[in-house]
């Protein structure tokens, strides 16, 4: 890496109001993992026990649902990190309850739904989709959801990829939204014994890329695992962050390998 690289990225990530790592060479970063509880809002008693797990875990809550409000202000005042669920249509027609963008809204009505369900979740600091196989695949239903969210200004998003389609991350990049993607799924299956190894295959998926995120529910089962499994994170070599702080650090390290990488001039001149 030549001199000047490490100043220059230096003051990229400070104008970008990033905090800054540098990493001793040939040194990697610790590992770090992201969980996001989402379908919060609906179960009081599940959601209670949630907010109990361990560590800065994120929680996403459905908009206008009977507990969201109580449970995200209590979130917030423990420390946790809150993030709107928001719902959107799916391809397989599935029920999405209250606060819902579709296909079928005008643009106007769109926008006017996405705020009415931010200003229903309390101290939300960004948003994940709810579903939403059919509406992600959509660049233009996309691009009004990045617009939304950059006129409320300092929100980040989560695509929870619920289809391999999904341009949602894309259209987060093109509009300047601070973004990442879901990993694992953890409880698709809500045995204790599949929770589990969806847990394994996250920490095996942010050993090998640096950083994961995983998506769970307020389920019992789910909330068993991680509060046993967030325990032993620290001997594992792994570290818990928020939602937001996955986001940085991943844009962090973009950013890094990029300006750690010789330029095609350099990579040229520097062959025999």
């Amino acid at each position: 890496m030549g001199r000047g690289k490490v100043p220059q990225l230096t003051l990229l990530l400070l104008l970008l109001g990033l905090s800054v790592s540098v990493w001793p060479a040939g040194q990697s970063p610790q590992p770090v993992i992201t969980i996001i509880i989402d379908d919060m809002g609906n179960h009081g008693g599940w959601g209670d026990a949630a907010l109990a797990i361990p560590g800065p875990v994120t929680y996403a809550f459905l908009p206008h649902t009977p507990h969201a409000d109580r449970l995200a202000q209590q979130a917030h005042a423990s420390g946790k990190e809150v993030m709107l669920h928001l719902p959107m249509q799916s391809h397989e027609g599935n029920r999405l309850g209250p606060g819902a963008l579709t296909l079928h809204m005008t643009e106007a009505a769109f926008k006017r739904t996405l705020i009415d369900n931010l200003n229903a979740i309390p101290h939300a600091r960004g948003l994940n989709n709810h579903m939403g196989s059919l509406l992600t695949r959509h660049p233009g239903a996309m691009a009004w959801l990045m617009q939304g969210m950059r006129e409320r200004g300092d929100l980040f998003f989560v695509d929870s990829r619920t289809t391999l389609a999904t341009v949602a991350r894309q259209l987060a990049l093109e509009y300047g939204v601070p973004s990442a993607s879901r990993d694992v799924f953890l409880d698709n299956d809500r045995s204790l014994e599949a929770i589990d190894r969806q847990f394994v295959q996250l920490l095996k998926r942010a050993r090998r890329q640096g950083y994961a995120i995983g998506i769970g529910h307020p389920y019992p089962e789910t909330t068993q695992v991680l509060a046993r499994r967030l325990g032993e994170l620290t001997s594992a070599g792994i570290r818990l962050i928020p939602a937001s702080e996955m986001i940085e650090y991943q844009r962090s390290r973009t950013l890094w390998h990029a300006s750690s990488s010789p330029s095609p001039t350099v990579a040229k001149s520097s062959k025999p």
